[in-house]
């Protein structure tokens, strides 16, 4: 099999040929660790990795994206506006005034890549007259919204064997950054048609962003990203999911499912227990990462709801840090249970954070490859 048909026939409950491998992604912070512990700096850790498992890795030929961006356009001036007891407060891209470590800068938040405490203190949309103006950086002709040879990527796609798809925020994950946290929230208790009109247009725009590239070619997976859950409870009820969010999903899944997209990937963190049957109820395929600590347990979700919806993640990232007993107990408990009835690719539930050594990775690695059918 292609890592293409690998990958769907796993989470589409089909039949693989073995398990796509995929152990997790560390974050920048962790290579810097494992490259004083092993990894030589010059080597992808994938290809150390397979190396040191004596596995041959998935060959991919250069692969083609979309380079479509649902981001606005243009974004605003990244600039710091102050720096004082070794904190910089800055303006983002979005907007937002954000206070950060002087380790790190204004342009840290355009690609946020380890786990780094942040303080918010302003959105940009707190009135009407806010939104009137961030409304002006969505509309879905924008110059650069579409790379100059869309067209062509869209041709070369056609005959990949290699997975693709896009990903854009969910409604929650959207407003939470025009208004934050605490002020959607308010929001919804105070001004829910407000809340309402600024859903329908985001659904709007993802809808008519996300239309030009379904009618030019079948893709693989479309995600969603949508943090919507602290440690052991999401961030709103299902009630609330249910009357601000649910009706936006239900435009979109029928849309991405038309064009024959296969599966579609909900991305949220925490404790996603009472989500996952609105999840199920919509019409999505897949969630990730199913993060343990949160408490989360996704042999119980198996369980449950059996092969209503298939999972990526499930690994926790403790006992990653553990390594030895630990670790082979809780792999052991969680991965052989959920392959046997498939739709479930094991890999840590996160991305793999510094207190993971590399030696550990690597002996969890290998018990991952034994039990995916690549050793």
């Amino acid at each position: 099999m292609t890592s293409r048909q690998r990958f769907i026939e796993t989470l589409t409950f089909g039949r693989p040929d073995r398990i796509p491998f995929m152990p997790g992604y560390p974050m920048d912070f962790t290579l810097e660790v494992w490259q004083q512990q092993g990894l030589p700096p010059d080597q992808d850790f994938r290809q150390a990795l397979s190396e040191a498992l004596g596995i041959e890795p998935e060959v991919h030929p250069p692969q083609t994206g979309l380079g479509v961006s649902f981001s606005m356009l243009p974004a605003f001036e990244e600039k710091i506006l102050e720096h004082r007891d070794g904190h910089y407060i800055v303006q983002d891209w979005m907007g937002a005034i954000v206070e950060i470590s002087d380790r790190f800068d204004a342009a840290y938040h355009r690609s946020a890549k380890d786990f780094v405490t942040r303080k918010w203190h302003k959105f940009p949309v707190e009135k009407r007259a806010d939104w009137e103006q961030m409304k002006q950086r969505y509309n879905p002709e924008t110059p650069g919204r579409f790379p100059v040879d869309f067209e062509e990527r869209c041709r070369t796609l056609r005959t990949r064997d290699y997975v693709a798809g896009f990903g854009f925020n969910g409604p929650f994950w959207q407003l939470r950054d025009w208004c934050g946290f605490e002020g959607l929230c308010l929001l919804m208790a105070d001004d829910p048609d407000f809340v309402q009109e600024m859903g329908d247009f985001w659904t709007d725009f993802v809808s008519k962003t996300m239309t030009l590239v379904l009618a030019r070619v079948q893709l693989d997976s479309v995600g969603f990203s949508e943090d919507m859950a602290f440690k052991e409870h999401s961030m709103i009820s299902p009630e609330m999911v249910r009357r601000f969010v649910l009706p936006f999903y239900q435009r979109w899944v029928p849309e991405i499912k038309a064009s024959g997209c296969p599966l579609i990937v909900m991305d949220c963190d925490g404790y996603v227990a009472d989500l996952i049957p609105l999840w199920i109820e919509t019409g999505i395929s897949c969630c990730w990462p199913v993060e343990t600590a949160a408490g989360n347990d996704i042999v119980e979700y198996r369980r449950r709801y059996g092969k209503q919806i298939a999972y990526r993640g499930g690994i926790d990232k403790r006992v990653l840090a553990a390594g030895g007993r630990a670790m082979e107990t809780e792999v052991l408990r969680v991965v052989p249970p959920l392959l046997e009835l498939g739709g479930f690719i094991p890999q840590c539930d996160h991305a793999v954070p510094q207190d993971v050594s590399w030696p550990n990775f690597v002996e969890y690695s290998r018990l991952l490859a034994t039990l995916t059918g690549w050793l």
